[in-house]
């Protein structure tokens, strides 16, 4: 059996307007929305607060590569907010590919009946849930935490 790391994780997913924040429960069974942070020189400061608030062990940064496996400009922006983010917590971030955490938080909406014009607040979120609950998914199917931590330089799993 596998073993996985009990405590409560926050997934974030970073975006050039907004960031999206989902956590799960201590047992991993389930990531929920938290909080839309609007993108602004004080997002990491919110982060880190909602860190503390939920006591979370870890965050999970998506990483968004390009489906070629490429960086970005928004690989770059993610790992910019990171490096804020750790400046002003004292958990370990590893980032995660989020690939198609957008993507798929989209269509989940659309099944939901919602449009993408009402969905823009809360998609950020549902973007994180999605990228915490596949991180707790690979985590509980392996035994080791899903991506790499923020001061390793190799691809995220």
């Amino acid at each position: 059996m596998t073993s996985f790391r009990r405590g409560v994780r926050l997934g974030i997913d970073v975006g050039k307007a907004r960031v999206g924040v989902a956590r799960c429960d201590p047992d991993g069974l389930l990531a929920v929305p938290v909080e839309t942070v609007p993108r602004s020189a004080e997002s990491a400061a919110r982060v880190a607060e909602l860190v503390a608030e939920f006591a979370a062990m870890e965050v999970l940064i998506g990483l968004p590569i390009s489906l070629r496996g490429g960086e970005t400009s928004s690989t770059d922006d993610a790992r910019v907010f990171a490096a804020e983010l750790a400046a002003r917590v004292d958990v370990p971030i590893r980032f995660v590919d989020e690939r198609l955490s957008t993507v798929s938080a989209h269509a989940a909406l659309r099944q939901s009946g919602r449009s993408q014009k009402s969905s823009r607040r809360i998609v950020d979120q549902v973007a994180a849930v999605v990228l915490l609950q596949q991180a707790i998914d690979v985590e509980k199917s392996t035994g080791n935490p899903a991506g790499h931590p923020l001061e390793d330089t190799q691809e995220p799993t």
